[in-house]
């Protein structure tokens, strides 16, 4: 195991024409890092949670689609696109709930459109425009963590689920980004992390992130969420999230609602930290596909098996927040209350 990791090293970044991730299946035992530069590889490493966290995976994708570019044999715009469209499409079906693959898809097909000069112009251009978007990425959160900052107190105890960190984004974090800046602010504070079955994010990789940070941090299984709220011993909650609804519904790591209605229960704020990249402004909750995921994540850990043979395997990868659990949306142009439908719509109008 790897003595100390600076968490400010960045999960993904552009490298020598090549993308590099740090290989999360590896944490906390090892710190690994892998180099793509095959679009397909990326998509492989987005599919298997090599890259995971909805702004990770937003930036992931076009350096996907930079990859693409670069493996591109085009001689003409139009064929540049041909491909460009086809990588799209294979990166896009990688993991269909969160809305910022897309929206990073589609960034960097918008200015392949939009580009004018030679292919190799074109091509610099989008490898130029996914670059930013791995620094706005980082301002992006440092914002929203400062803006969240605010509404936690000193002597907070702050229970997190899942990994909404400096690992889901290209660094610095979102929820986890929030917990930081209230530290930095001066505050004494205390966080409890759930573990996050099957995958264990939370005991894998927020529990690692916050520890290394000094933050003082306790781990849970997810079935003691109930006690640590019921006994006192937390006063907020702080998630991330992978889509967010104009309505407000919130799509998070599977358990969240669970967590969410127990937090209604008892009186405890609720708030979701998310930049305005993950927000998808035209869908419904009926629209919205949630990820299946296979069905060994649940019946073994690791490779030892922990379930018999033969069982069915229910393993959605997300759940639906409602609107009304939630008692505000954290982002880098401000805090979303309820309504949410009219509180939202300010703040894409704010960002204009």
């Amino acid at each position: 195991m790897t003595d100390s990791i600076y968490i400010g090293l960045r999960t993904v970044e552009w490298k020598d024409n090549s993308t590099v991730m740090i290989d999360q299946t590896k944490l906390p035992n090892e710190l690994v890092y892998v180099k793509y530069t095959n679009y397909l590889d990326v998509a492989n490493a987005i599919r298997n949670l090599v890259v995971r966290g909805a702004p990770a995976i937003g930036v992931s994708g076009a350096f996907g689609l930079a990859l693409a570019a670069l493996q591109s044999t085009a001689t003409i715009k139009e064929q540049l696109i041909s491909d460009l469209e086809k990588a799209k499409k294979i990166l896009s079906e990688t993991r269909p709930t969160a809305v910022n693959l897309m929206w990073g898809l589609e960034q960097i097909m918008i200015v392949a459109k939009k580009s004018i000069g030679s292919v190799t112009e074109i091509k610099e251009s989008i490898i130029q425009t996914a670059k930013q978007m791995a620094e706005d990425d980082i301002k992006i959160n440092m914002k929203m963590g400062k803006n969240g900052s605010v509404l936690f107190d000193n002597n907070d105890t702050i229970m997190t689920h899942c990994n909404a960190g400096s690992l889901a984004t290209v660094a610095y974090g979102t929820a986890l980004g929030v917990i930081r800046a209230t530290k930095d602010s001066g505050k004494s504070i205390k966080v409890i992390a759930t573990e996050t079955r099957p995958v264990q994010q939370g005991s894998r990789l927020t529990a690692f992130e916050l520890h290394h940070d000094g933050i003082d941090v306790s781990l849970i299984p997810d079935t003691a969420v109930g006690y640590t709220m019921a006994n006192k011993l937390i006063t907020k909650v702080i998630v991330g999230a992978d889509r967010i609804l104009r309505t407000g519904h919130v799509y998070n790591k599977i358990g969240t609602y669970q967590v969410a209605l127990m937090a209604k229960q008892h009186g405890i704020p609720f708030y979701v930290a998310a930049p305005l990249s993950t927000f998808d402004m035209k869908s419904n909750p009926q629209d919205v596909i949630i990820e299946q995921r296979k069905g060994t994540e649940v019946t073994q850990i690791g490779d030892k098996k922990t379930a018999p043979d033969g069982i069915k395997v229910i393993n959605p990868a997300f759940d639906i927040t409602p609107p009304e659990l939630i008692s505000g949306i954290i982002t880098e142009a401000g805090v979303a209350k309820p309504p949410f439908e009219e509180s939202i719509k300010k703040l894409f109008q704010a960002k204009k």
